[in-house]
């Protein structure tokens, strides 16, 4: 069993075009011998963005705090805390924080694509 706080995991900042104000941390994945899926916290700072982007897997999210847009392959939906989402494999998606607070989620995503390199948002 593996029990982690999001509080003391570590986070890295996400660099790169088309991003802006992102941090993850990884809670569960490959090296913990996860067999099935990788379990990602995000946060987002005010006015900071994920790139639009899409990957040849699905996700699920859970908002945890705070507000914003989704983008899923052209249609924009406003998110809060308590909103669950599931993002199809190849749909171009993209995470706005559009308040003045930190838009937190938890992204599962399959353990293959957490092979080491950090994919931005996904």
């Amino acid at each position: 069993m593996i029990k982690r706080s999001v509080q003391q995991v570590e986070g890295t900042k996400l660099e790169g075009d088309g991003i802006q104000g992102v941090t993850m941390k990884l809670l569960v994945g490959r090296e913990d011998s996860a067999p099935t899926f990788a379990m990602r916290h995000f946060a987002v700072e005010p006015d900071g963005f994920t790139p639009n982007h899409q990957h040849p897997w699905e996700h699920e999210v859970l908002v945890l705090s705070g507000k914003g847009e989704f983008e899923c392959n052209g249609e924009v939906l406003p998110i809060t805390a308590g909103d669950g989402l599931y993002i199809p494999s190849n749909d171009l998606h993209q995470f706005r924080n559009t308040s003045d607070s930190p838009l937190e989620f938890l992204c599962i995503v399959p353990v293959e694509s957490d092979c080491g390199e950090v994919v931005p948002g996904s």
